[in-house]
Parts: structure tokens; C-alpha cells; sequence
């Protein structure tokens, strides 16, 4: 089992573009590590795991808004 993920791991794994998860993960919103002498980044499977989870959560949170103004 892989403890760290590559970024092109995690775009694989976010079907999403490297400029994408560059950009999230420089802004920290998805937590990264730089390693080695070139800085090159890694991310760890739990963290990754962590911000799908979360982005879920803002998923159900933004439902629970739109369906309580559209009863109000």
C-alpha cells in the first residue's frame, strides 16, 4: 500500500488537470508536501481521501441550503 501519492496520481484520481490540483494543492486546500532537492510535491492518500470527504460534506451542505430557501 502506497502511503504518498504523485500530483498526476491525484489528477488521475480527480479526473482533473494537473494546472488543477497544482493550484489545489500550492492554495492548500488540498493538503501536500514538497520532497527531495526539486521540491517535488506529494500527497498523502489520507489527505486526499480527507478532501474528497470534505468536498462531499460542502456538497450536502450547499442541497440542505438551496432546500431550505426554496420552502422558506
Amino acid at each position: 500500500m502506497r502511503r504518498f501519492l504523485t500530483l498526476p496520481d491525484v489528477a488521475e484520481v480527480l479526473n482533473i488537470s494537473m494546472d488543477q490540483t497544482r493550484s489545489l494543492v500550492r492554495s492548500g486546500e488540498l493538503e501536500g508536501i514538497q520532497v527531495g532537492g526539486r521540491g517535488q510535491w506529494r500527497v498523502e492518500e489520507a489527505k486526499l481521501d480527507e478532501y474528497i470527504e470534505h468536498q462531499y460534506a460542502l456538497q450536502r451542505e450547499a442541497r440542505e441550503q438551496r432546500r431550505h430557501e426554496s420552502t422558506a
